[in-house]
Protein backbone atom coordinates (compact mmCIF):
# COMPACT_ATOMS: atom_id res chain seq x y z
CA UNK A 1 0.00 0.00 0.00
CA UNK A 2 1.54 3.53 -1.53
CA UNK A 3 1.38 6.58 0.99
CA UNK A 4 1.50 9.75 -1.07
CA UNK A 5 2.96 12.67 0.34
CA UNK A 6 0.84 15.46 1.82
CA UNK A 7 1.13 18.55 -0.12
CA UNK A 8 3.57 21.31 0.83
CA UNK A 9 1.65 24.18 2.49
CA UNK A 10 1.60 27.46 0.84
CA UNK A 11 2.23 30.28 2.47
CA UNK A 12 -0.70 33.20 1.99
CA UNK A 13 0.72 36.78 0.27
CA UNK A 14 -0.34 40.05 1.77
CA UNK A 15 -1.73 42.10 -0.81
CA UNK A 16 -0.66 46.07 -0.17
CA UNK A 17 -4.14 47.51 0.07
CA UNK A 18 -5.48 49.92 -2.44
CA UNK A 19 -8.19 52.51 -2.89
CA UNK A 20 -10.34 49.92 -3.92
CA UNK A 21 -10.58 48.32 -0.57
CA UNK A 22 -13.60 49.00 1.08
CA UNK A 23 -11.65 49.37 4.48
CA UNK A 24 -9.07 51.82 3.55
CA UNK A 25 -11.85 54.32 2.40
CA UNK A 26 -13.82 53.60 5.75
CA UNK A 27 -10.90 54.64 7.63
CA UNK A 28 -9.68 57.55 5.61
CA UNK A 29 -13.42 58.61 5.80
CA UNK A 30 -13.05 58.38 9.43
CA UNK A 31 -9.60 60.20 10.57
CA UNK A 32 -11.01 62.56 7.95
CA UNK A 33 -14.25 63.09 9.67
CA UNK A 34 -12.50 63.15 13.47
CA UNK A 35 -9.72 65.98 12.33
CA UNK A 36 -12.50 68.24 10.90
CA UNK A 37 -14.48 67.94 14.07
CA UNK A 38 -12.13 68.58 16.28
CA UNK A 39 -11.39 71.82 14.37
CA UNK A 40 -14.87 72.58 14.34
CA UNK A 41 -14.98 72.38 18.03
CA UNK A 42 -11.94 74.30 18.91
CA UNK A 43 -12.73 76.78 16.32
CA UNK A 44 -16.61 77.32 17.77
CA UNK A 45 -14.96 77.39 21.33
CA UNK A 46 -12.90 80.65 20.50
CA UNK A 47 -15.66 82.12 18.48
CA UNK A 48 -17.48 85.38 19.80
CA UNK A 49 -19.99 87.63 19.01
CA UNK A 50 -20.76 91.52 20.54
CA UNK A 51 -23.72 92.23 22.68
CA UNK A 52 -24.90 94.59 23.91
CA UNK A 53 -25.07 95.55 27.97
CA UNK A 54 -26.26 97.88 30.18
CA UNK A 55 -23.79 100.69 30.91
CA UNK A 56 -25.23 101.77 34.43
CA UNK A 57 -29.23 100.23 35.46
CA UNK A 58 -31.82 100.96 32.77
CA UNK A 59 -35.61 101.67 34.73
CA UNK A 60 -38.71 101.19 32.63
CA UNK A 61 -39.55 103.76 30.71
CA UNK A 62 -36.24 104.74 30.24
CA UNK A 63 -35.01 105.97 26.22
CA UNK A 64 -32.08 103.34 25.36
CA UNK A 65 -29.55 104.75 22.70
CA UNK A 66 -25.54 104.00 22.36
CA UNK A 67 -24.75 105.94 25.49
CA UNK A 68 -26.97 103.82 28.11
CA UNK A 69 -25.02 100.89 26.37
CA UNK A 70 -21.35 98.75 25.96
CA UNK A 71 -20.27 95.87 23.88
CA UNK A 72 -19.49 93.23 25.40
CA UNK A 73 -18.41 89.60 23.91
CA UNK A 74 -19.76 86.28 24.55
CA UNK A 75 -19.65 82.73 23.16
CA UNK A 76 -21.85 82.00 20.47
CA UNK A 77 -24.64 79.73 22.12
CA UNK A 78 -28.43 78.89 21.01
CA UNK A 79 -30.33 81.86 22.04
CA UNK A 80 -28.15 84.98 21.23
CA UNK A 81 -30.88 86.05 18.48
CA UNK A 82 -33.11 86.98 21.83
CA UNK A 83 -30.23 89.86 22.95
CA UNK A 84 -29.43 92.90 21.96
CA UNK A 85 -26.12 92.26 18.99
CA UNK A 86 -23.81 95.29 18.71
CA UNK A 87 -22.97 94.17 15.38
CA UNK A 88 -27.02 95.38 14.02
CA UNK A 89 -28.53 98.61 13.56
CA UNK A 90 -30.01 99.65 17.16
CA UNK A 91 -33.82 99.89 17.77
CA UNK A 92 -34.46 103.94 17.24
CA UNK A 93 -36.97 105.57 20.02
CA UNK A 94 -37.08 103.00 22.48
CA UNK A 95 -37.06 102.91 26.46
CA UNK A 96 -36.31 99.51 28.59
CA UNK A 97 -39.91 98.15 29.60
CA UNK A 98 -38.20 97.01 33.08
CA UNK A 99 -35.26 96.83 35.13
CA UNK A 100 -32.13 96.00 33.18
CA UNK A 101 -29.09 95.76 35.60
CA UNK A 102 -25.91 97.57 35.09
CA UNK A 103 -23.52 94.89 33.15
CA UNK A 104 -26.69 92.66 32.43
CA UNK A 105 -27.19 91.50 28.56
CA UNK A 106 -30.16 93.49 27.12
CA UNK A 107 -32.92 91.10 26.05
CA UNK A 108 -34.55 92.63 22.97
CA UNK A 109 -38.02 91.93 25.19
CA UNK A 110 -36.61 94.09 27.96
CA UNK A 111 -36.86 96.98 25.26
CA UNK A 112 -40.21 98.55 23.55
CA UNK A 113 -42.85 101.93 22.80
CA UNK A 114 -43.18 104.34 25.76
CA UNK A 115 -46.89 103.54 25.46
CA UNK A 116 -46.30 100.33 26.83
CA UNK A 117 -44.81 101.86 29.84
CA UNK A 118 -47.51 102.33 32.05
CA UNK A 119 -45.74 104.42 35.02
CA UNK A 120 -44.62 108.09 36.05
CA UNK A 121 -41.80 109.49 37.45
CA UNK A 122 -42.53 111.17 41.05
CA UNK A 123 -39.82 112.70 43.40
CA UNK A 124 -40.23 111.93 46.90
CA UNK A 125 -38.35 113.88 49.90
CA UNK A 126 -35.84 112.07 51.69
CA UNK A 127 -35.54 113.64 55.27
CA UNK A 128 -33.81 110.66 56.87
CA UNK A 129 -31.17 108.44 56.25
CA UNK A 130 -31.05 105.43 53.99
CA UNK A 131 -29.89 102.15 53.46
CA UNK A 132 -27.11 102.37 50.86
CA UNK A 133 -29.45 99.77 48.82
CA UNK A 134 -31.61 102.21 47.41
CA UNK A 135 -30.12 102.81 44.15
CA UNK A 136 -31.32 103.20 40.53
CA UNK A 137 -32.85 100.16 39.68
CA UNK A 138 -33.81 98.85 43.05
CA UNK A 139 -37.13 98.05 44.70
CA UNK A 140 -39.10 100.19 47.16
CA UNK A 141 -42.12 100.42 49.50
CA UNK A 142 -43.64 103.76 50.10
CA UNK A 143 -44.97 104.50 53.64
CA UNK A 144 -47.05 107.35 54.60
CA UNK A 145 -46.85 108.62 58.21
CA UNK A 146 -49.56 111.28 59.32
CA UNK A 147 -48.44 113.99 61.40
CA UNK A 148 -48.68 114.54 65.17
CA UNK A 149 -52.27 115.67 65.72
CA UNK A 150 -52.39 118.66 67.86
CA UNK A 151 -51.34 118.23 71.35
CA UNK A 152 -50.62 114.34 70.99
CA UNK A 153 -46.61 113.40 71.75
CA UNK A 154 -46.37 111.16 68.48
CA UNK A 155 -47.39 110.95 64.82
CA UNK A 156 -50.29 109.23 63.28
CA UNK A 157 -49.61 105.28 62.75
CA UNK A 158 -48.06 104.62 59.32
CA UNK A 159 -49.36 103.34 56.20
CA UNK A 160 -48.41 101.60 53.51
CA UNK A 161 -48.52 103.68 50.04
CA UNK A 162 -47.42 101.58 46.97
CA UNK A 163 -45.38 98.25 46.95
CA UNK A 164 -42.22 97.50 44.63
CA UNK A 165 -41.72 100.86 43.04
CA UNK A 166 -38.52 101.21 41.23
CA UNK A 167 -35.98 103.36 41.86
CA UNK A 168 -35.55 105.38 38.91
CA UNK A 169 -32.87 108.39 40.59
CA UNK A 170 -30.70 109.20 43.48
CA UNK A 171 -29.91 112.79 43.77
CA UNK A 172 -27.71 112.95 46.20
CA UNK A 173 -26.23 110.11 47.34
CA UNK A 174 -23.67 109.32 50.74
CA UNK A 175 -20.46 107.62 50.07
CA UNK A 176 -20.99 105.40 53.66
CA UNK A 177 -23.70 102.95 54.30
CA UNK A 178 -26.52 105.47 54.09
CA UNK A 179 -27.99 107.83 51.79
CA UNK A 180 -27.64 111.10 53.53
CA UNK A 181 -30.81 113.02 54.54
CA UNK A 182 -31.95 115.83 52.71
CA UNK A 183 -31.60 113.70 49.22
CA UNK A 184 -34.42 113.38 46.79
CA UNK A 185 -35.66 109.76 45.60
CA UNK A 186 -37.50 109.38 42.32
CA UNK A 187 -39.56 106.49 41.93
CA UNK A 188 -41.84 104.89 39.13
CA UNK A 189 -44.79 105.01 40.06
CA UNK A 190 -47.81 102.87 38.43
CA UNK A 191 -50.54 105.14 37.22
CA UNK A 192 -53.49 103.48 39.18
CA UNK A 193 -51.52 104.45 42.11
CA UNK A 194 -50.26 107.73 41.51
CA UNK A 195 -53.38 109.67 43.49
CA UNK A 196 -52.59 108.24 47.00
CA UNK A 197 -48.77 108.73 46.43
CA UNK A 198 -49.39 112.28 45.19
CA UNK A 199 -51.86 113.34 47.79
CA UNK A 200 -49.48 111.83 51.05
CA UNK A 201 -46.89 114.19 49.70
CA UNK A 202 -49.28 116.71 49.66
CA UNK A 203 -50.61 117.11 52.89
CA UNK A 204 -48.54 117.20 56.34
CA UNK A 205 -46.26 114.58 57.52
CA UNK A 206 -44.04 112.28 55.45
CA UNK A 207 -43.24 109.43 53.28
CA UNK A 208 -40.60 106.38 54.01
CA UNK A 209 -38.92 104.77 51.76
CA UNK A 210 -38.17 101.12 52.38
CA UNK A 211 -36.44 98.86 50.53
CA UNK A 212 -37.71 95.54 49.52
CA UNK A 213 -35.32 92.28 51.08
CA UNK A 214 -32.68 92.22 48.25
CA UNK A 215 -33.09 95.17 46.67
CA UNK A 216 -30.10 96.36 45.14
CA UNK A 217 -27.79 93.68 45.89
Amino acid sequence: MSTDPLPAPVAARLRRPTWRDPRLVVGVVIVAASVALGSWAVSSAGRTVPVYAADGALTPGEAVDISRLRTVDVRIDAGTELYLRADQELPEEVVALRVVDDGELVARSALGDAADVDVRSVSVPVDQAMSSRVKPGSAVDLWSTPEAPAGADAAGEPAPLVEGVVVEQVDEAGTGLVVSDGATLHVLVPADDLPVVLQALAVPGSVTVVPQAGAGV
